[in-house]
């Protein structure tokens, strides 16, 4: 079983907390709890990188995640 390792974006709104991951276009999910959308995501990541595999796509590899905050100014 190969591993891979990419990155998760998990947000909270008022319905819950939304996860993505944004190297997989349009692998994303929800959740009532954080825990819950980790999880959500790892499913829908495994999924879509099946069927990826399935299709003969190249999965992404990632070398380097970085993450940070930005003010504007409107």
């Amino acid at each position: 079983m190969k591993r891979y390792q990419l990155s998760v974006v998990v947000e909270k709104d008022a319905d819950g907390y939304f996860a993505l991951c944004p190297e997989l276009q349009g692998c994303y999910t929800q959740g009532d709890s954080y825990e819950e959308a980790v999880e959500n995501i790892r499913d829908a990541i495994r999924l879509h990188i099946e069927d990826m595999i399935e299709a003969g796509e190249a999965i992404p590899h990632i070398e380097s995640i970085s993450l940070t905050s930005l003010e504007v100014a409107v």
